[in-house]
């Protein structure tokens, strides 16, 4: 069991948006976005905002800019467009906006990925930080990914991440 460094606060229901950045995704086919919503319902969270949004630059910092405003909303979640090729611009479009970073977020999704696929992990540009005391997480596309990253990195921090965003805005 891993310790924790000092306890969380008492558990707090955090509202999460989930954004899916794809060209060709639908409510209907788009599986990864469904899986967080489920993980966070499961893990006793709440699902403020979702959809699906083109890979876009601009319409990605839109979107993040628009979400941003929302007095209730703790987090968004964004899934695809975080690779190399000439469309995976989720990346570049949130990284702009962040006001801090979370470096360890990446790097831990890209060693537990290494774990389960191998050197392909590097490909990731999976990151995640804050813009408007707002958690923003940015993950690949994959349902294998979003898993990995919802069980292992996002779901057991969420609250204790949230937290900390709310004593800095304070």
């Amino acid at each position: 069991m891993i310790q924790q460094p000092h306890p969380d606060s008492p558990k707090i229901i955090v509202t999460c948006a989930v954004v899916t950045v794809s060209d060709t995704r639908t409510f209907e086919t788009d599986k990864s976005g469904q899986l967080i919503q489920q993980l966070l319902l499961d893990a006793n969270h709440t699902v403020g905002a979702y959809t699906i949004i083109k890979d876009e630059p601009t319409q990605i910092q839109e979107q993040i800019e628009n979400l941003g405003k929302s007095s209730n909303l703790d987090a968004v979640i964004f899934n695809g467009g975080t690779g190399i090729a000439p469309r995976d611009t989720t990346y570049d479009a949130i990284e702009k906006l962040l006001e801090k970073t979370l470096p360890g977020f990446g790097e831990l999704f890209r060693f537990l990925s290494y774990q389960e696929i191998g050197s392909r992990a590097i490909a990731s540009r999976a990151v995640a930080g804050v813009y408007q005391n707002k958690l923003i997480f940015s993950l690949p596309g994959s349902s294998n990914a979003v898993l990995l990253a919802m069980e292992k990195l996002i779901v057991p921090e969420l609250t204790h991440l949230v937290s900390q965003v709310c004593k800095e805005a304070k």
